[in-house]
């Protein structure tokens, strides 16, 4: 090991691949990236697809999720005999009590809002909601069945949800948000705001030069409410091509809802988002609730495509404070039309955006001075 180089765990509890985790991307890539910065890293996983093979598994699940006990992670961490932990996501394969015996510095990232909310999102019935957050009570959750539409399934979660005594929160010696959104939503309710600190999220650069831009714009992501796929589709022109990206259970109301300029070609690879990313004239972003930090906006600035964003959502904050595209106000063939005078001018600009903010050298610098803050106190 490199001098100055750490030894670092870093723990993830992995989602389901049945539906596909942009968070458990995001961990594999800054693991990959602190080994090549020279770090000596250990991942601490456990897979929901190993898991849930077991018959007991959603029972085991349920109650480590209203309990905080359950697996947990402390003999392969001390073995690696690390100078700090990083804990990304500890649901649902985790336990959370086992952060209170560790004498090791603690960093932890929160992707969502899950320890103030079951459904992790802020985002109830197509709209903002902090009813559990605001009472310091999940009893909402469960009456409106917030966690996969289930009151049964959102029961364990509610219970566990423990808002100003979460172990992990309590425990963490830095607690990275993924914008400053992010931070001042968990500052709001409770998390002590010198412990929180901003450290975006970052994909792959892309080193080909983008390719001859088409007239197409571009939506990728789930085809869900929550994720503005009927939203855009209602007010798209029809004289606008769109290509849509992706799977969802909104697929069969959004095609029924498409134009004929519209094109659904399903689920795609990276390699092939970014070819049409390449080519495209604009990424379309009209996600209804707050989010984490979408990979998919990361991916468009590394392509230098700028992006039409919807108000609600963080990318509607971030393409407001950069200038890597426009908002919309509400009138999209307007702002479409303003688009194709502006975008082809942005390229250059987004990708430096990109550079400077969502480029792993630019994340391994920041999550370093992150980790050597706390082994140094």
């Amino acid at each position: 090991m490199s001098a100055g180089a750490l030894r670092i765990a870093v723990v993830h509890s992995f989602y389901s691949s049945r539906q596909p985790s942009g968070e458990n991307v995001v961990v594999g890539l800054q693991v990959e990236a602190l080994k090549r910065a020279g770090h000596e890293v250990l991942l601490v996983g456990r897979s929901t697809d190993e898991l849930e093979q077991a018959s007991t598994y959603p029972l085991r699940a349920g109650l480590r999720a209203a309990t905080g006990r359950g697996d947990s992670p402390l003999a392969e961490i001390e073995a690696h005999r690390p100078d700090v932990v990083h804990v990304h996501n500890l649901f649902p394969n985790l336990g959370r009590r086992w952060v209170e015996q560790l004498d090791i510095p603690l960093v932890t990232t929160l992707h969502n809002y899950r320890p103030m909310c079951p459904a992790a999102t802020l985002f109830r019935d197509g709209a903002s909601c902090t009813l559990c957050p605001d009472s310091k009570s999940a009893r909402p959750a469960v009456t409106h069945s917030c966690f996969k539409g289930s009151r049964a399934q959102t029961l364990p979660v509610a219970i566990g949800t423990r808002f100003d005594d979460d172990p992990l929160l309590r425990r963490a010696d830095r607690i990275v948000t993924l914008h400053d959104n992010m931070l001042a939503t968990y500052a709001h309710y409770g998390v002590p705001e010198d412990r929180l600190v901003t450290v975006p999220n970052f994909v792959p650069s892309r080193s080909e030069p983008a390719g001859q831009r088409t007239d197409e714009w571009l939506f990728v992501g789930r085809l869900t409410y929550d994720k503005g796929i009927i939203e855009l589709l209602t007010h798209w022109p029809a004289d606008r091509a769109l290509v849509i990206v992706g799977a969802g259970p909104q697929a069969d109301e959004a095609e029924a809802l498409a134009g004929p300029n519209v094109t659904f070609v399903g689920q795609r690879s990276a390699a092939e988002v970014g070819e049409l990313m390449s080519s495209a004239r604009g990424l379309v972003f009209p996600s209804l609730w707050p989010e984490g930090l979408p990979t998919v906006y990361l991916e468009a600035l590394a392509a230098g495509l700028p992006v039409v964003a919807w108000p609600q959502s963080i990318v509607g904050s971030l393409v407001a404070r950069d200038g890597t595209g426009l908002v919309t106000a509400g009138n999209l063939p307007e702002e479409l039309d303003r688009a194709d005078r502006e975008f082809p001018g942005l390229a250059d600009h987004c990708r430096t955006v990109f550079d400077s903010h969502y480029s792993e050298q630019a994340w391994v610098s920041a999550i370093t001075d992150v980790y050597r803050s706390v082994v140094a106190t």
